[in-house]
């Protein structure tokens, strides 16, 4: 089960809209993508922080037209690791979250791709030595052998 700390995909309405609410976040779209046609960029705009002066409220229909033409999720965190209500929020393609599962939590995506990273920056570092001829023992190499 995910950790209050980890973050989850939310498409329901109702959902982001309770989550934004909570924090007293609105429905905004950046003023210069802003025009009578068209919403432009949405973003959730929270008091105090940055996008007072670059972003504009709109209402929530239009906002989740927008949400919903553009086939998009949001990315949320509930609590920071310290406990504390979190703001953290990113908007992204619906596509790019169930293609990795929607019940995954962000730390376990992480982990996965920590040892992925890890595994690969292994393998490039002794196809280089390799490639050059010297055979350099790399750091990753050295520290996983020692631990």
């Amino acid at each position: 089960m995910a950790s209050r700390n980890s973050s989850r995909v939310l498409t329901d309405h109702d959902e982001i809209r309770s989550w934004a609410e909570e924090r007293d976040a609105r429905p905004s779209a950046v003023q210069r993508t802003h025009t009578d046609d068209s919403v432009g960029i949405i973003r959730l705009d929270f008091p105090g922080y940055s996008g007072e002066n670059s972003l504009e409220e709109i209402e929530w229909d239009e906002w989740f037209d927008k949400f919903d033409d553009n086939n998009l999720a949001l990315i949320v965190q509930d609590q920071t690791a310290g406990g504390e209500k979190s703001n953290f929020n990113k908007i992204v393609s619906r596509d790019s979250v169930e293609s990795t599962g929607k019940s995954r939590s962000r730390e376990k995506k992480s982990t996965s791709a920590r040892g992925s990273t890890s595994k690969k920056s292994s393998a490039r570092s002794t196809s280089r030595s390799t490639a050059s001829g010297k055979k350099k023992k790399s750091k990753s190499t050295s520290h996983r052998r020692a631990a």
